[in-house]
């Protein structure tokens, strides 16, 4: 097993996290990030972005290669694909464990996102693979000339439905409104798609099948009544969890296990850091998460200065 020391280790290499790697470079100190997949996060699936400053618009694969250059100019070191076993954030210092390798810190900035969450209803995990899927740039092309479902009504789910349009015959957004809470300008868009078809009030109870997803079984909340509706696959966009299974109540979350942070990033443990989707942040995008690494490396750089000069 190899060892590794570093001044910060950086857990995720999304948007927070290369920026946070680019900032605590820049300030002098032993730059690692660490990533269970390959690098980039979540924005390496989007088809495009169009609201990243100075971008007027540009696919996130190319926005996060970018992030990562800027990141090599630094000399940041990177070590994708680490399947992470332990993590002791209170241990001075900080050690991570994974299967390859052990990694001690002085500081650790959390940036390790958040995931889409299920429906939590019947067959939903059986045909996950077979007509389930939670991104439809993964999945997308699979469902040409086919019908599929979208739950939710939120920027990803209306966005995820109208990317669907380029490649199924039709779309159905299944809502638990009357209303969209997506954004206006998003919804304007929605509204003029042929291809996009609501069904307001609803949910779904059942995802049906045989060895492919070929109906959902769906509620009116408001009349009780029941139907079914034919499709091939089906998207939810509900909401997101945080990814933060290796905490292990080590630092303070809230009622929905995000991460709490005070202005600068800082958690309840001294030294450790949270940034980016992963935390109780009030919006989550691609820039509020770069925002969030920025601040969290600047304040884990000065941990890291102060502590040098209490040793001294």
């Amino acid at each position: 097993m190899e060892n590794y020391e570093f001044d910060t280790v950086i857990l995720g290499g999304g948007p927070a996290g290369f920026s946070a790697g680019m900032y605590a470079a820049r300030g002098a100190i032993s730059t690692a990030i660490i990533d269970i997949n390959m690098l980039g996060g979540q924005p390496s699936n989007y088809l495009e972005l169009e609201n990243y400053p100075g971008m007027k618009k540009i696919g996130g694969f190319d926005l996060m290669e970018k992030f990562e250059e800027h990141a090599d100019m630094f000399g940041v070191q990177k070590f994708p694909m680490q399947e992470i076993e332990t993590v002791d954030l209170v241990s001075v210092p900080k050690i991570i464990k994974t299967k390859e390798a052990e990694f001690k810190a002085k500081t650790v900035i959390i940036a390790t996102g958040a995931k889409s969450m299920k429906l939590g209803v019947k067959g939903e995990d059986e045909f996950i693979g077979r007509g389930v899927s939670y991104c439809a740039v993964c999945d997308g092309a699979f469902y040409q000339d086919k019908v599929v479902a979208v739950v939710g009504g939120g920027n990803s789910a209306v966005e995820e439905a109208m990317y669907l349009t380029k490649f199924a015959s039709k779309v159905y957004l299944i809502h638990r409104r009357n209303e969209l809470r997506a954004d206006k300008i998003i919804q304007e868009r929605a509204f003029k798609n042929e291809k996009l078809e609501f069904i307001w009030d609803s949910v779904v109870e059942e995802i049906r099948g045989t060895e492919l997803v070929n109906s959902v079984a769906i509620r009116n909340v408001k009349t009780g009544m029941q139907s079914e509706i034919a499709v091939n696959g089906v998207f939810p966009y509900i909401g997101i969890t945080p990814n933060v299974d290796y905490i292990n109540g080590q630092i303070e979350q809230d009622s929905k296990g995000f991460i709490v942070t005070d202005e600068t990033m800082k958690t309840s443990v001294d030294g450790v850091y949270a940034v980016g989707d992963v935390r109780n942040t009030p919006l989550r995008q691609v820039i509020t998460a770069a925002a969030d690494g920025a601040v969290g490396a600047v304040y884990a750089v000065k941990y890291v200065e102060l502590a040098k000069e209490v040793v001294v």
